[in-house]
Protein backbone atom coordinates (compact mmCIF):
# COMPACT_ATOMS: atom_id res chain seq x y z
CA UNK A 1 0.00 0.00 0.00
CA UNK A 2 1.05 3.95 -0.79
CA UNK A 3 2.03 5.05 3.03
CA UNK A 4 0.85 8.31 3.23
CA UNK A 5 -1.00 9.91 6.45
CA UNK A 6 -4.07 11.12 8.13
CA UNK A 7 -7.35 13.17 8.15
CA UNK A 8 -7.94 16.50 9.45
CA UNK A 9 -10.13 15.76 12.05
CA UNK A 10 -8.02 13.69 13.14
CA UNK A 11 -5.48 16.66 13.89
CA UNK A 12 -8.26 18.65 15.14
CA UNK A 13 -8.71 15.92 17.59
CA UNK A 14 -4.98 15.72 18.46
CA UNK A 15 -4.15 19.42 19.08
CA UNK A 16 -7.41 19.38 21.46
CA UNK A 17 -5.78 16.41 23.41
CA UNK A 18 -2.40 17.86 23.80
CA UNK A 19 -3.25 21.25 25.21
CA UNK A 20 -0.27 23.20 26.61
CA UNK A 21 -2.04 22.53 30.21
CA UNK A 22 -1.89 18.82 29.32
CA UNK A 23 1.71 19.30 28.48
CA UNK A 24 2.21 21.37 31.30
CA UNK A 25 0.92 19.17 33.72
CA UNK A 26 2.61 15.95 32.05
CA UNK A 27 6.07 17.55 32.48
CA UNK A 28 5.33 18.32 36.43
CA UNK A 29 4.89 14.48 36.82
CA UNK A 30 8.38 13.95 34.56
CA UNK A 31 6.88 12.79 31.20
CA UNK A 32 6.93 13.76 27.60
CA UNK A 33 3.76 13.84 25.61
CA UNK A 34 4.93 12.55 22.15
CA UNK A 35 2.65 13.10 19.45
CA UNK A 36 2.90 10.53 16.62
CA UNK A 37 1.70 10.27 13.31
CA UNK A 38 1.84 7.17 11.44
CA UNK A 39 2.02 6.95 7.56
CA UNK A 40 -1.28 4.61 7.05
CA UNK A 41 -4.35 3.09 8.61
CA UNK A 42 -2.93 1.10 11.35
CA UNK A 43 -1.25 -2.45 9.86
CA UNK A 44 1.24 -4.79 10.31
CA UNK A 45 3.97 -2.75 8.63
CA UNK A 46 3.15 -0.78 12.03
CA UNK A 47 3.42 -2.89 14.60
CA UNK A 48 6.48 -2.14 16.31
CA UNK A 49 4.70 1.53 17.58
CA UNK A 50 1.84 -0.19 18.45
CA UNK A 51 3.56 -2.94 20.06
CA UNK A 52 5.74 -0.35 21.99
CA UNK A 53 2.28 1.83 22.75
CA UNK A 54 0.94 -1.58 24.05
CA UNK A 55 3.57 -3.49 26.05
CA UNK A 56 4.45 0.27 28.09
CA UNK A 57 7.97 0.59 26.46
CA UNK A 58 6.99 4.36 26.01
CA UNK A 59 5.37 4.96 29.06
CA UNK A 60 8.49 2.96 31.06
CA UNK A 61 11.26 5.34 29.78
CA UNK A 62 8.96 8.43 30.69
CA UNK A 63 6.98 9.07 27.28
CA UNK A 64 3.37 9.64 26.89
CA UNK A 65 2.90 9.36 23.31
CA UNK A 66 -0.44 9.75 21.68
CA UNK A 67 -0.44 7.87 18.45
CA UNK A 68 -2.84 8.33 16.02
CA UNK A 69 -3.09 6.54 12.36
CA UNK A 70 -2.74 7.75 9.10
CA UNK A 71 -4.36 7.46 6.06
CA UNK A 72 -4.81 8.28 2.51
CA UNK A 73 -5.30 12.16 2.72
CA UNK A 74 -2.92 13.10 4.84
CA UNK A 75 0.53 15.06 4.68
CA UNK A 76 3.33 13.92 7.47
CA UNK A 77 5.98 15.63 6.59
CA UNK A 78 3.55 18.90 6.19
CA UNK A 79 2.22 17.84 10.15
CA UNK A 80 6.27 17.95 10.83
CA UNK A 81 6.79 21.32 9.65
CA UNK A 82 4.18 23.22 11.37
CA UNK A 83 4.61 21.10 14.55
CA UNK A 84 1.49 19.76 14.63
CA UNK A 85 2.70 16.74 15.90
CA UNK A 86 6.49 16.07 16.89
CA UNK A 87 7.13 12.26 15.67
CA UNK A 88 6.52 11.10 12.47
CA UNK A 89 6.76 7.83 10.38
CA UNK A 90 8.32 8.88 7.14
CA UNK A 91 7.63 6.49 4.70
CA UNK A 92 11.04 6.56 2.32
CA UNK A 93 13.86 7.96 1.95
CA UNK A 94 12.69 10.51 -0.49
CA UNK A 95 10.78 11.86 2.23
CA UNK A 96 13.10 13.01 4.66
CA UNK A 97 15.55 13.76 1.61
CA UNK A 98 12.66 16.19 0.09
CA UNK A 99 12.42 18.17 3.63
CA UNK A 100 16.33 18.57 3.29
CA UNK A 101 15.88 20.28 -0.06
CA UNK A 102 13.47 22.58 0.82
CA UNK A 103 15.32 23.50 3.83
CA UNK A 104 12.54 22.08 6.19
CA UNK A 105 14.41 21.35 9.97
CA UNK A 106 13.35 17.89 10.30
CA UNK A 107 15.42 14.84 10.67
CA UNK A 108 15.21 11.12 10.34
CA UNK A 109 16.87 9.79 13.85
CA UNK A 110 15.98 6.21 12.84
CA UNK A 111 14.93 3.67 10.26
CA UNK A 112 13.04 0.81 11.21
CA UNK A 113 12.89 -0.78 8.08
CA UNK A 114 16.41 -1.79 6.54
CA UNK A 115 14.79 -2.66 3.18
CA UNK A 116 12.03 -0.84 1.81
CA UNK A 117 8.97 -3.34 1.65
CA UNK A 118 8.34 -1.85 -2.03
CA UNK A 119 7.83 -5.03 -5.07
CA UNK A 120 6.96 -5.13 -8.32
CA UNK A 121 4.48 -7.79 -8.60
CA UNK A 122 3.92 -9.49 -11.78
CA UNK A 123 1.71 -12.91 -13.29
CA UNK A 124 3.44 -16.56 -12.92
CA UNK A 125 4.67 -18.32 -16.55
CA UNK A 126 4.71 -14.58 -18.28
CA UNK A 127 9.11 -15.19 -18.93
CA UNK A 128 9.68 -12.95 -15.83
CA UNK A 129 12.63 -14.22 -14.11
CA UNK A 130 13.84 -10.53 -12.56
CA UNK A 131 13.12 -7.11 -12.75
CA UNK A 132 15.34 -6.65 -15.79
CA UNK A 133 12.35 -8.99 -17.75
CA UNK A 134 9.72 -6.22 -17.16
CA UNK A 135 11.56 -4.04 -20.01
CA UNK A 136 9.01 -2.94 -22.20
CA UNK A 137 5.90 -4.09 -20.14
CA UNK A 138 3.03 -1.59 -18.56
CA UNK A 139 3.36 -1.39 -14.79
CA UNK A 140 0.87 -0.20 -12.78
CA UNK A 141 1.91 3.46 -10.73
CA UNK A 142 0.68 5.68 -8.43
CA UNK A 143 1.75 9.07 -8.58
CA UNK A 144 3.64 8.84 -5.19
CA UNK A 145 5.59 5.85 -6.32
CA UNK A 146 6.55 7.77 -10.14
CA UNK A 147 9.07 10.76 -8.11
CA UNK A 148 9.56 7.83 -5.66
CA UNK A 149 11.32 4.53 -6.62
CA UNK A 150 10.33 4.53 -10.45
CA UNK A 151 13.43 7.19 -10.48
CA UNK A 152 15.72 4.45 -9.35
CA UNK A 153 14.09 1.70 -11.99
CA UNK A 154 14.51 3.80 -14.33
CA UNK A 155 18.38 4.73 -14.12
CA UNK A 156 19.04 0.99 -13.44
CA UNK A 157 17.14 -1.08 -15.56
CA UNK A 158 16.50 1.85 -18.54
CA UNK A 159 12.82 1.28 -17.98
CA UNK A 160 10.71 4.21 -19.56
CA UNK A 161 7.52 6.57 -18.57
CA UNK A 162 6.04 5.17 -21.69
CA UNK A 163 5.77 1.97 -19.64
CA UNK A 164 3.82 3.73 -16.87
CA UNK A 165 -0.03 3.20 -16.02
CA UNK A 166 -2.22 4.65 -13.12
CA UNK A 167 -2.49 2.22 -10.58
CA UNK A 168 -5.91 3.12 -8.12
CA UNK A 169 -4.95 0.70 -5.55
CA UNK A 170 -7.22 -1.98 -6.96
CA UNK A 171 -5.91 -5.45 -8.11
CA UNK A 172 -8.57 -5.64 -10.74
CA UNK A 173 -6.57 -3.99 -13.87
CA UNK A 174 -3.10 -6.74 -12.82
CA UNK A 175 -6.18 -9.40 -12.60
CA UNK A 176 -7.67 -9.05 -16.06
CA UNK A 177 -4.33 -8.66 -17.75
CA UNK A 178 -1.47 -11.49 -17.35
CA UNK A 179 1.02 -8.77 -19.32
CA UNK A 180 0.82 -6.35 -16.70
CA UNK A 181 3.20 -5.47 -13.19
CA UNK A 182 1.66 -4.14 -10.44
CA UNK A 183 3.20 -2.37 -7.58
CA UNK A 184 2.93 -2.59 -4.03
CA UNK A 185 4.28 -3.92 -0.16
CA UNK A 186 5.84 -7.49 0.04
CA UNK A 187 3.46 -7.49 3.17
CA UNK A 188 0.15 -7.00 2.15
CA UNK A 189 -0.68 -6.71 -2.25
CA UNK A 190 0.65 -10.25 -3.05
CA UNK A 191 -1.04 -11.97 -0.10
CA UNK A 192 -4.39 -10.09 -1.63
CA UNK A 193 -3.83 -10.69 -4.82
CA UNK A 194 -3.37 -14.69 -4.24
CA UNK A 195 -6.50 -14.42 -1.82
CA UNK A 196 -8.48 -12.45 -4.59
CA UNK A 197 -7.27 -13.96 -7.80
CA UNK A 198 -6.77 -17.73 -6.86
CA UNK A 199 -3.02 -17.15 -8.38
CA UNK A 200 0.37 -16.89 -6.85
CA UNK A 201 2.04 -14.05 -8.20
CA UNK A 202 6.01 -13.43 -8.82
CA UNK A 203 7.17 -10.86 -6.16
CA UNK A 204 10.12 -9.19 -6.73
CA UNK A 205 11.70 -6.81 -3.60
CA UNK A 206 13.46 -3.94 -4.51
CA UNK A 207 15.76 -4.11 -2.16
CA UNK A 208 17.31 -7.44 -3.44
CA UNK A 209 18.11 -5.82 -6.16
CA UNK A 210 20.15 -3.15 -5.09
CA UNK A 211 17.59 -0.14 -3.54
CA UNK A 212 19.13 1.35 -1.06
CA UNK A 213 16.42 3.44 0.46
CA UNK A 214 15.22 2.90 4.07
CA UNK A 215 11.70 2.72 5.19
CA UNK A 216 9.55 3.62 8.23
CA UNK A 217 11.18 6.25 9.54
CA UNK A 218 11.25 7.99 12.53
CA UNK A 219 11.21 11.63 11.48
CA UNK A 220 11.65 14.15 13.83
CA UNK A 221 11.85 18.32 14.00
CA UNK A 222 15.01 19.77 14.72
CA UNK A 223 13.50 21.79 17.23
CA UNK A 224 12.72 18.68 19.66
CA UNK A 225 16.08 17.54 18.84
CA UNK A 226 17.46 20.55 20.43
CA UNK A 227 14.94 21.23 23.25
CA UNK A 228 14.94 17.40 24.40
CA UNK A 229 17.21 14.97 23.31
CA UNK A 230 16.64 12.77 25.59
CA UNK A 231 13.24 11.91 25.09
CA UNK A 232 14.21 11.52 21.22
CA UNK A 233 16.27 8.94 22.56
CA UNK A 234 13.96 7.26 24.55
CA UNK A 235 11.00 7.29 21.45
CA UNK A 236 14.25 5.23 19.36
CA UNK A 237 14.95 2.67 22.48
CA UNK A 238 11.27 2.41 23.31
CA UNK A 239 10.25 1.37 19.21
CA UNK A 240 13.29 -0.63 18.66
CA UNK A 241 11.91 -2.86 21.38
CA UNK A 242 8.63 -2.78 20.11
CA UNK A 243 9.75 -3.96 16.97
CA UNK A 244 11.49 -6.24 18.25
CA UNK A 245 8.78 -7.75 20.87
CA UNK A 246 6.01 -7.66 17.94
CA UNK A 247 8.72 -9.29 15.12
CA UNK A 248 10.03 -12.31 17.07
CA UNK A 249 8.07 -12.22 21.27
CA UNK A 250 4.44 -12.24 21.52
CA UNK A 251 2.43 -9.82 19.16
CA UNK A 252 -0.88 -9.98 20.55
CA UNK A 253 -0.58 -6.99 22.54
CA UNK A 254 0.21 -5.12 19.21
CA UNK A 255 -1.95 -6.62 17.12
CA UNK A 256 -4.73 -5.76 19.52
CA UNK A 257 -4.51 -2.02 19.35
CA UNK A 258 -4.20 -2.20 15.69
CA UNK A 259 -7.30 -4.19 15.16
CA UNK A 260 -9.06 -1.75 17.44
CA UNK A 261 -7.76 1.17 15.53
CA UNK A 262 -8.57 -0.34 11.81
CA UNK A 263 -11.81 -2.41 12.26
CA UNK A 264 -11.11 -3.63 8.69
CA UNK A 265 -8.01 -5.35 9.21
CA UNK A 266 -8.25 -9.02 9.51
CA UNK A 267 -5.76 -11.22 11.95
CA UNK A 268 -4.57 -13.31 8.80
CA UNK A 269 -3.49 -10.31 7.15
CA UNK A 270 -1.53 -9.38 10.42
CA UNK A 271 0.03 -12.82 10.74
CA UNK A 272 1.06 -12.70 6.98
CA UNK A 273 2.89 -9.35 6.79
CA UNK A 274 4.34 -10.29 10.27
CA UNK A 275 6.16 -13.54 8.58
CA UNK A 276 6.88 -11.88 5.66
CA UNK A 277 8.78 -8.83 6.81
CA UNK A 278 10.83 -12.32 9.09
CA UNK A 279 11.72 -13.63 6.06
CA UNK A 280 12.65 -10.97 3.98
CA UNK A 281 14.40 -9.25 6.39
CA UNK A 282 12.46 -5.95 6.08
CA UNK A 283 13.22 -4.86 9.78
CA UNK A 284 16.13 -6.17 10.68
CA UNK A 285 17.49 -8.99 13.23
CA UNK A 286 18.58 -7.68 16.73
CA UNK A 287 21.07 -5.47 16.92
CA UNK A 288 20.27 -4.09 13.11
CA UNK A 289 16.50 -2.53 14.30
CA UNK A 290 16.60 0.90 13.72
CA UNK A 291 20.00 1.45 12.59
CA UNK A 292 21.08 3.90 9.79
CA UNK A 293 24.62 4.28 8.21
CA UNK A 294 26.33 7.32 6.73
CA UNK A 295 27.27 4.87 3.65
CA UNK A 296 23.70 3.69 2.86
CA UNK A 297 22.33 6.93 2.51
CA UNK A 298 25.12 8.65 0.46
CA UNK A 299 24.30 6.11 -1.61
CA UNK A 300 21.08 6.58 -1.87
CA UNK A 301 21.70 10.11 -2.53
CA UNK A 302 24.25 9.32 -5.21
CA UNK A 303 21.46 7.51 -7.23
CA UNK A 304 19.16 10.21 -6.98
CA UNK A 305 21.13 13.37 -7.84
CA UNK A 306 22.17 11.74 -10.46
CA UNK A 307 19.19 11.38 -11.86
CA UNK A 308 18.52 15.32 -11.32
CA UNK A 309 16.47 14.35 -8.17
CA UNK A 310 18.54 16.47 -6.08
CA UNK A 311 21.61 19.51 -6.25
CA UNK A 312 24.66 17.23 -6.66
CA UNK A 313 26.27 19.93 -4.17
CA UNK A 314 23.11 19.37 -1.66
CA UNK A 315 24.42 18.65 1.87
CA UNK A 316 22.17 15.32 1.94
CA UNK A 317 23.43 14.96 5.78
CA UNK A 318 20.76 16.96 6.90
CA UNK A 319 18.43 14.89 6.05
CA UNK A 320 19.56 12.51 9.32
CA UNK A 321 21.26 12.32 12.47
CA UNK A 322 23.04 8.81 13.59
CA UNK A 323 22.97 10.50 17.23
CA UNK A 324 20.03 8.85 18.29
CA UNK A 325 20.18 5.17 16.96
CA UNK A 326 19.67 2.43 19.43
CA UNK A 327 21.91 1.25 21.67
CA UNK A 328 21.19 -2.15 22.63
CA UNK A 329 17.90 -4.24 22.36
Amino acid sequence: MQRRAFVALAVTALLAACSPAKKEEAAAAGVTKLKLATDWRAEAELGGYYQALATGEYKKRGLDVTLIQGGPAVNVPQLLATNAVDVGVGSNSFIVMNLAKEGTPVKAVAAFMQKDPQVLIAHPNQGINGIADMKGRPILLSDASITAFWIWLKAKYQFTDAQVRKYNYSSAPFLADKRVIQQGYATSEPYLIEKEGKIKPAVFLLADSGYPAYASMALVPDSLIAKNPAAVQAFVEATAAGWKSYLYGDAKPGDAAILKDNPEMTQDVLDQAREKMRSYGIVGKDGEIGQMSDARWAEFFKVASEQGVYPKDMDFKKAYTLQFLPKGQ
